[in-house]
């Protein structure tokens, strides 16, 4: 399999890709046709890609390459407290680099990747054509879905047993896709987290889960280094990802803004929304002048290239102390404040405590036990049709069990409140409290709801 691996006196990744190419890696590239870059949606990987490599309108025009993050997929990488999406976009230009890849467009799926790839275009403009952002963020995670995520991970992370793991699966893939989703893909995204997403791998939830819900904006120093041409196409239906903030990144960027009407969360993945989303790029970067995929030697070294980025990341966030940063780590362009990059940490080797001996939602050949739509009907996590179960309490109701109104919560949370939830958070005694003892029934008993539980 492809892999680049990267590796400094304090960091080691090894980066996962694939390509539609004949024999599977960069040197079978056509130069005569541009390449393109998918960026992979948050909490998936480049398997769930699928639907731009095998669409004719893209695969048949572009060379294509598409990268597992770090902590995705079959990349591995050393955990580490400092992981942020200025991390994410060096270890695309590392892997650039490192393959000699000519100028590409980059398709950015959902938040952490298009975080990634706005970065990517301040620092290496050169290396980078276009962008195509899907379903654009808030500058920082919503309130009611900074809560909403603060809950899922922990319970996620610390199931203790199937039902407990596929009901917080199911509340996921709601949470993501939206309550439409289809019973196929539904049972696709669930087996596909209980294989690379349980909780013998729960380091690797949390280190994604920090990506999203710590996030900073991106400074108003860095828009004027964005040049390239900017699509935005976005789902009108997202609650997740509001069309004012798509508006107004159009605005900052000067960005075409395509609406997908009754597009909700992950455009790319349902096949009628990945239809459109694949047209509506394909004829985007059409119109873009036509790029060679020729591979050439690197006028500087790597050395120099990212001694040069990281005098940029001086300039766009004014901390003089950037430049002095080891330029061969992707570490060294964390631009997370020292109390969260602290934060994260605790988080880390909290979460790290038991992991291998946590519950494992697999069979003895490493295959997912049953498929979500095959489960016994008759348990206490059976939803009901109005979409409560028997347990009462999901992830998205108020302690008085009405569901937030995301009208009055869907303001971004400021970056001192989250540093006041990260602080009292991720804390080696708060996730021994996760864990639930006892039957079901006393828990039913005892707890009202499942929101009360984790407050």
């Amino acid at each position: 399999m492809p892999f680049v691996d990267l590796q400094s006196e304090d960091d080691y990744a090894s980066i996962h890709y694939i390509t539609n190419s004949p024999f599977a890696n960069v040197g079978s590239f056509d130069p005569e046709k541009p390449t393109v870059c998918i960026l992979h949606p948050t909490f998936l990987d480049s398997s769930w890609v699928h639907a731009q490599f095998n669409d004719p309108r893209l695969d048949a025009e572009y060379n294509l390459i598409a990268f597992d993050m770090r902590v995705a997929g079959k990349s591995h990488a050393r955990h580490s407290g400092k992981h942020d999406s200025w991390v994410d976009a060096a270890d695309l230009a590392f892997c650039h680099q490192a393959l000699a890849l000519a100028p590409m467009h980059i398709l950015a799926l959902e938040t952490n990747s298009i975080n990634c790839a706005l970065r990517f275009a301040v620092l290496f403009p050169e290396m980078c054509l276009s962008l195509a952002l899907c379903n654009a963020p808030a500058p920082t995670e919503l309130k009611w879905i900074y809560t909403a995520h603060d809950e899922l991970v922990q319970t996620w992370c610390f199931a203790e047993d199937l039902e407990s793991y596929e009901h917080v699966a199911m509340e996921a893939v709601t949470f993501t896709l939206g309550p439409g989703t289809p019973p196929d893909l539904r049972d696709d995204l669930i087996a596909y987290w209980q294989c690379t997403l349980n909780p013998q791998k729960r380091m690797r939830v949390l280190e994604q889960a920090n990506i999203v819900m710590n996030r900073t904006p991106l400074p108003a120093a860095a828009y004027p280094h964005i040049t390239q041409p900017v699509l935005i196409i976005h789902g009108d239906s997202s609650e997740a990802c509001p069309r004012k903030y798509a508006e107004r990144m159009a605005q900052d960027l000067k960005a075409v803004l395509y609406t997908v009407k009754g597009g909700g969360g992950y455009l790319s993945i349902p096949p009628g929304t990945a239809s459109i989303v694949n047209q509506v790029y394909a004829k985007f970067v059409s119109r873009l002048p036509h790029v060679r995929s020729d591979r050439v030697k690197p006028a500087l070294t790597l050395a120099e290239r990212m001694k040069d980025a990281l005098g940029t990341l001086e300039a766009v966030t004014g901390d003089a102390n950037v430049r002095s940063r080891d330029p061969l780590s992707p570490l060294s362009f964390s631009c997370l404040p020292e109390e969260v990059v602290q934060q994260q940490s605790e988080g880390l080797r909290a979460y790290r405590k038991g992991q291998t001996l946590a519950f494992l939602p697999l069979g003895p050949t490493g295959r997912p036990i049953r498929r979500y739509s095959e489960r016994p009907r008759d348990d206490w996590f059976e939803s009901k049709t109005e979409g409560m179960s028997y347990a009462g309490g999901r992830f998205f109701q108020e302690p008085n069990g009405r569901t937030p109104n995301k009208a009055h919560s869907g303001d971004p949370i400021s970056p001192d409140q989250g540093r006041l939830r990260r602080g009292n958070g991720f804390t080696p005694s708060s996730v021994e409290k996760l864990v639930i003892k006892g039957s079901m029934a006393k828990v039913v008993s005892s707890q009202p709801t499942l929101h009360n539980l984790f407050l």
